[in-house]
C-alpha cells in the first residue's frame, strides 16, 4: 500500500516537473513577442524584403503591377463608355472618370504613406491607453507586466507548482489561453502585411463604380484588424485597473475571464463593425468542416 502510494507520488511529481518547465518556458519567451505582434505601428513596413515587394517606385514590385491596371481600366472604361452609345444607357461623363483615375492613381502611388499613417494614428491611440495605465498605476500595460501580476497575484511559484490544484488549474488555463492569443496575433500580424500590399488596388479600385466595393472591403477589414490593438488596450488597462487578491477565488476567476475576453476580442470587434476572423482555433473548425 505504501508503495503504491509512493508510485501515485513519483508520478504527480513528475506531471508537475513537465508543467513548471513548459509553464517557465511560456513565461520567459512568450509575453515579450506578444507586446510585438500585438502592438504594431508602421515599421512592420519597413522590413527589407516587404519594401521590395510593395515596390520603391511605379517601376517596381506591387506598384508596378498597380499602375499597370491603370491602362486596363482605361480601356474598359472606352470600351464601356463607347457601348453605352449603341445601347443608350446611362455612362459617367469622360471628365468625371478622368479626374477620378488621376486621384485614385495619386493615392495608389503614395499608398505605402497613406497605409503607414493609418497604423501610427491607430498605434498613438493604443499607446496612449496604455501610457494612461503606466500613469496611473505606475506598472507598464502589455503582456511582459502581465504575467508577473498574474503571478504575484495568484501566488503561483512555478518552482512548486501543483497542477491538480485549483491555484494550478488557474494557471494552466492562463497560459493555454495565451499560447492561443499568440497564434491568434501572429495571424493578424500577417493579415496585416497581406493587406498593406493590397492597398494600390483597393484606392485603385475607387476610380470604378464596380470596383469600389473592394476598396470598402479592404478599407472594413484593415481597420477592423487595427482596432483590435485599441480593444486590446482598454482590456489590458481593466485588468491593471483591478485590485486583485490571492486569497480571493472571485478575483482569480475574474483575471481569467480578462483574458479570455482578450481571445475573444477578434469577434467582439468583428460583431461590431465586421471584418475577417484571426480566431485560430476558429479557422480549424471551418477547415476540418469543409474536409468533410
Amino acid at each position: 500500500m505504501e508503495n503504491s502510494s509512493d508510485i501515485t507520488q513519483i508520478i504527480i511529481n513528475t506531471i508537475n516537473t513537465i508543467f513548471e518547465t513548459l509553464f517557465s518556458s511560456i513565461d520567459n519567451n512568450l509575453y515579450s513577442v506578444l507586446d510585438k505582434i500585438t502592438f504594431v505601428n508602421s515599421d512592420i513596413l519597413y522590413d527589407k524584403n516587404f519594401e521590395t515587394l510593395f515596390g520603391t517606385s511605379s517601376s517596381n514590385g506591387i506598384l508596378l503591377i498597380a499602375n499597370s491596371f491603370l491602362l486596363a481600366f482605361i480601356l474598359y472604361y472606352s470600351a464601356r463608355y463607347l457601348l453605352a452609345h449603341f445601347t443608350y444607357t446611362q455612362s459617367e461623363t469622360p471628365l468625371s472618370f478622368i479626374i477620378k483615375l488621376i486621384l485614385c492613381g495619386i493615392c495608389m502611388n503614395f499608398s505605402f504613406f497613406l497605409v503607414e499613417t493609418m497604423l501610427n494614428l491607430n498605434a498613438n491611440v493604443s499607446d496612449a491607453i496604455k501610457a494612461l495605465g503606466t500613469t496611473l498605476f505606475n506598472k507598464n500595460i502589455g503582456f511582459s507586466e502581465l504575467i508577473t501580476t498574474i503571478n504575484t497575484n495568484f501566488a503561483i511559484d512555478t518552482n512548486s507548482l501543483n497542477i491538480f490544484s485549483i491555484d494550478g488549474l488557474i494557471k494552466g488555463t492562463l497560459s493555454i489561453s495565451l499560447l492561443n492569443l499568440v497564434f491568434s496575433y501572429s495571424l493578424r500580424y500577417i493579415i496585416i502585411k497581406v493587406f498593406a500590399l493590397l492597398s494600390p488596388f483597393a484606392f485603385l479600385s475607387l476610380s470604378l463604380s464596380k470596383t469600389s466595393w473592394f476598396f470598402k472591403a479592404w478599407f472594413k477589414n484593415l481597420f477592423s484588424l487595427l482596432f483590435i490593438q485599441i480593444i486590446v488596450s482598454l482590456v489590458l488597462l481593466i485588468l491593471f485597473s483591478m485590485d486583485f487578491s490571492s486569497t480571493n477565488l472571485f478575483s482569480k476567476f475574474v483575471y481569467v475571464g480578462g483574458i479570455y475576453a482578450l481571445i475573444k476580442t477578434n469577434s467582439l470587434v468583428r460583431d461590431f463593425i465586421g471584418g475577417i476572423s484571426t480566431e485560430v482555433s476558429q479557422s480549424v473548425k471551418n477547415f476540418v468542416g469543409f474536409k468533410s
